[in-house]
């Protein structure tokens, strides 16, 4: 069997690579590493479950909550609600774990099941390996031990969990919104309710679409991944920004009042200057990935703030978050983690940060974005070769420093073995995008030649 976790959580598409079964299984796993079921004396053991609205999470809900109780674990449903509200709930309730049911800015057909730790953090691997373990176990015969009578677990509606995450979403905030007309791109995703209420409640003038979700319809045409409705109904209302969340709302993009994109990078420079003029950007430090772009690394260069660079993956930012004891850090994407307030990326927290901003300086979100300069960056994917070797031909070896060469200090280069297909990505930063594109050909031609 291959690993069933991914980089984030286990996904596939619903009832043929995620199905009840699965789900089932890997629930009762999971009670059996994270709360240790059976084994607590005087404790029973607490999941907080929840999902977004794909008609798939219906019945895979029903199966990890069944899971959970088989084990003799307590159930706590709070149903449709982002990721981070789930992570958070898990921890303010004190839960063993917590179990999300999404497959963030996928195609409705797939589904995915992440879980968290006690406290509402992401599973380190080592963690996820132990649930594959005993899934397997329990997946070929091996019995374990299941309780009867008062051992099984009960499950609760938890209703109060839409209200708790919203007033902690506002308590945060570090000044109202009034006076802003803002536009929620919802994905018809986890956030429709969710990110309306708490905008409107710190007092900003809301206009939503992508806000009716029906089961069928996630991020579908709208949403982080497709901004052109958003940019267009910005202009349309004439509002200072509009925000774009993904299915299950664990990452943020944004546009402006022009129906211009401010994507991750930008955020994270806008949100940087502002938590460092409160005090509370720990060590000067902002963590980004490998893909963050240069001209974001310039910028934080020339205001005095450090750019730590992981691997690709919010996880591997939140390591080194909490390794460092970094207070801010994301990705281009959009995943922004501020620690003081969340553990893991939340795309509603940034968004109305990003909003408090605007409101505080009474700058646009445009002048306020302004203070990085993105670079033209090129993307190419080449199929079909040893991504093993990616970082030991001499051939590509020698093209990457003749490039390099080439773009001096106002451009960049990064290979990338693909985690999950045989490709290599070619990735070129520099200041003209026809230069960029020009040296991504090239180092695309050497990869087929040297690679393939």
């Amino acid at each position: 069997m291959g690993r069933l976790f991914g980089t984030d959580g286990v996904r596939g598409v619903a009832n043929a690579d995620l199905t009840a079964e699965l789900a089932l299984g890997l629930s009762v796993a999971a009670a059996h590493v994270l709360a240790e079921a059976g084994t607590f004396a005087g404790h029973r053991p607490t999941a907080v479950v929840g999902r977004d609205p794909r008609a798939s999470g219906e019945f895979l809900e029903a199966a990890v909550v069944a899971g959970l109780a088989s084990a003799g674990v307590d159930v706590l449903r709070v149903g449709v609600l982002p990721t981070p509200a789930v992570a958070h709930l898990t921890g303010v309730l004190d839960a063993d774990l917590g179990v999300m049911l999404s497959a963030s800015h996928n195609a409705m057909p797939d589904n995915g099941i992440k879980f968290f730790a006690r406290g509402g953090h992401k599973l380190a691997d080592e963690l996820e390996d132990r649930i594959e373990t005993v899934y397997e176990q329990h997946r070929t015969g091996a019995p374990w031990d299941r309780p009867t009578g008062a051992g099984v677990g009960r499950v609760t509606e938890y209703a109060e969990g839409f209200d708790r995450y919203v007033a902690h979403l506002i308590g945060v905030l570090p000044n109202r919104l009034d006076g802003l007309k803002v536009v929620l791109d919802e994905a018809h995703g986890a956030a429709a309710r969710v990110s309306p209420a708490a905008f409107a409640r710190a007092g900003a003038q809301v206009v939503t679409i992508g806000a009716d979700p029906d089961g069928l319809n996630i991020n579908d045409g709208c949403g982080s991944t497709h901004l052109e409705l958003l940019r267009a109904a910005v202009v349309e209302h004439g509002a200072d920004l509009g925000i774009a969340h993904d299915g299950d709302a664990d990452r943020c993009l944004a546009v402006d009042a022009a129906g211009e994109e401010v994507d991750g990078d930008q955020i994270l420079a806008v949100l940087a200057l502002a938590m460092r003029e409160a005090g509370q950007l720990r060590k000067d430090t902002v963590v980004g990935t490998v893909m963050s772009n240069l001209g974001f690394k310039l910028a934080m260069e020339r205001e005095g703030i450090r750019l730590v660079q992981t691997a690709v993956g919010d996880r591997y930012v939140l390591e080194s978050m909490k390794a460092e004891g970094f207070a801010l850090g994301g990705e281009q994407s959009g995943h922004v983690i501020v620690l003081d307030h969340a553990t893991t990326g939340d795309g509603t927290l940034t968004g109305l940060m990003l909003a408090a901003r605007v409101a505080a300086t009474g700058r646009s979100l445009a002048d306020l974005a302004g203070v990085m300069q993105r670079l033209p960056q090129v993307l190419i994917n080449v199929p079909d070769v040893d991504k093993t070797r990616v970082n030991t031909s001499a051939e590509l070896a020698a093209a990457v420093v003749e490039a390099e060469t080439e773009l001096g200090e106002s451009g960049r280069v990064l290979l990338r073995q693909s985690g999950t297909e045989p490709l290599v990505r070619v990735m070129v930063e520099a200041a003209d995008i026809e230069q960029a594109r020009a040296v991504a050909g090239r180092l695309a031609d050497v990869v087929k030649s040297a690679l393939g």
